[in-house]
């Protein structure tokens, strides 16, 4: 914008001052603030309504790009799904061919036997909660790990041969 410095600044104050009057000086100068004010928050408001359009035609370009090379993925992922499909079903037709090109004249296809699954993971007891402690934390830092009410407490402790009456 305009540079204004001290010396031009006070030039126009006294050039108003004579020309307004100093009764009407304070209001004129409190109405051109406004303006002023108002003046910069339109400028401000259509710089940032420029820059959202411009950010928006970017990210419309970005999204058309970005949408352009997923088609693309897709395609040939697609051409290599079918090749690979085609080219099992060929394999597969020929490994079940009964008795071409192997000397099998009458022997029906026999399936390999299934192999024994070598770990079964244990099942879980959904209703037992567990917390996210640790057990070999909790048993390094003596923290109880088993609650126990206070009769089975009274129980564990009590000494042997002790009766209670009834």
């Amino acid at each position: 914008m305009i540079d204004f410095g001290f010396d031009k600044i006070a030039l126009i104050g006294a050039v108003a001052l004579i020309v307004i009057g100093p009764e009407k000086l304070p209001k004129v100068a409190r109405t051109i603030g406004h303006m002023f004010g108002k003046a910069q928050r339109y400028v401000a408001d259509v710089k940032a309504e420029v820059n959202r359009s411009i950010e928006l035609d970017e990210l419309k370009k970005m999204r058309s790009q970005f949408e352009d090379a997923a088609r693309n993925v897709e395609q040939s992922v697609r051409s290599e799904v079918n090749e690979a499909a085609s080219a099992f079903e060929n394999d597969w037709k020929s490994a079940t061919a009964i008795g071409h090109d192997h000397g099998q004249a009458n022997e029906p296809y026999q399936p390999l036997a299934e192999p024994t699954p070598s770990y079964t993971r244990p099942k879980k007891n959904w209703r037992l909660k567990k917390g996210a402690t640790p057990q070999w934390y909790k048993q390094r830092q003596g923290i109880r790990t088993k609650a126990q009410s206070g009769a089975a407490r009274v129980a564990r402790f009590r000494p042997p041969g002790l009766k209670l009456p009834r």
